[in-house]
């Protein structure tokens, strides 16, 4: 989507006295607000996503609430996956009714997402699923009582197999960056050297012209969830030298991300930098001035591509919005132990890790 810098018609409104200026703090105030009066509309994925990240950056205790109901939504996985899986062919058997998801391929992501787990069923349960949940419940200073046995499951599996095939990175780039960092920080197999070759090799910069949008985007997604991961998802900074490539490649081709890209992608973008420290970079002003100006002020939100302000779909665009106008740092709470004892009354199937 093309979008055009209103810089001009901003200063003409000032000047003629139909607008007042508003600072980045204010946009994500009215943002946030508009979520806080709404988290009863998001699923309890949506409200966790929302409430864990908002708890990170401000450790209001209001967010406590949803930070539990992440806990147990992740507490419930595992001990379905403990209780479910004994084999590697009760991982494949749940793997494929998983793929009946994408059978409909009425999306150009779904036809490849689909064709991609075509006989690797067992990933759909793997990535999105078994790891994630790990690596959340680690997140918080958890492990589930039957720790040893999910990690004896993943054990089954060579991940470089998913990790470094161009199949499954044109269908999962964000995803497979998301799961490489969780193996390494749950103490699994370190894959993610492995995977920023196969990416790169995958999606030469080269070849963006000839990218489709989706697969453009896709892309994206992978180099800015490389940085996201890495960071265990705003808990901690990093180092901009680590991810050079991904820095540069930002910078250079900003102007190309702003036209083809959705403002997830811009958000996510801009976010990596204040990970790094770089909060004066051309990219963060620039990754927030498209922001501001995509927010639907009516409905105090930012809306998708299409126009749509549904909240539950766009808990994701605007919880990223929030972060990046109004960038607190990153901070490693809550877990199990702090003072703030958020983690306390913790979910049946998980425990302290000792």
């Amino acid at each position: 989507m093309i979008r055009v810098v209103s810089g001009l018609l901003t200063v003409a409104l000032l000047l003629s006295g139909c607008a007042q200026p508003t600072t980045e703090k204010q946009d994500a105030d009215v943002i946030k607000q508009t979520y806080d009066s709404h988290l009863a509309e998001l699923s309890a994925y949506q409200l966790g996503h929302y409430g864990l990240r908002m708890y990170r950056q401000t450790q209001d205790d209001k967010y406590q609430a949803a930070v539990w109901t992440d806990m147990a939504r992740v507490a419930d996985k595992l001990n379905e996956y403990a209780a479910t899986i004994h084999s590697k062919e009760d991982v494949l058997a749940q793997g494929q009714k998983r793929l009946k998801a994408y059978d409909s391929g009425d999306s150009e992501r779904d036809e490849i997402r689909h064709a991609a787990a075509q006989g690797r069923e067992e990933y759909l349960v793997l990535g999105a699923g078994l790891i994630s949940s790990m690596a959340r419940a680690n997140e918080y200073g958890l492990e589930h009582i039957d720790d040893e046995k999910l990690h004896e499951i993943l054990s089954w599996y060579d991940f470089s197999e998913y990790a470094t095939d161009p199949q499954m990175i044109r269908a999962w780039a964000a995803q497979l960056a998301n799961q490489v960092y969780w193996l390494k920080q749950l103490g699994e197999t370190d894959h993610t050297a492995a995977f920023d070759k196969a990416f790169r090799d995958t999606y030469p910069d080269s070849e963006d012209a000839n990218l489709s949008t989706q697969q453009y985007n896709n892309k994206l997604y992978g180099m800015t969830h490389i940085i996201l991961a890495a960071s265990e998802y705003y808990r901690k900074p990093v180092n901009e030298a680590d991810f050079q490539w991904i820095y540069d490649y930002f910078r250079d081709n900003f102007d190309e991300i702003a036209a083809r890209s959705k403002e997830d992608v811009i958000a996510e973008i801009g976010i990596t930098f204040l990970l790094a420290g770089l909060d004066n970079d051309p990219v963060v002003t620039r990754s927030q001035d498209i922001i501001q100006e995509a927010i639907n002020r009516d409905k105090g939100m930012v809306p998708s591509v299409s126009g749509s302000t549904d909240l539950a779909k766009g808990e994701h665009r605007n919880v990223l919005a929030i972060m990046l106008l109004d960038w607190q740092g990153a901070n490693a709470v809550p877990m199990a132990g702090q003072v703030n004892r958020v983690v306390s009354n913790i979910p049946w199937g998980l425990e302290a890790v000792e």
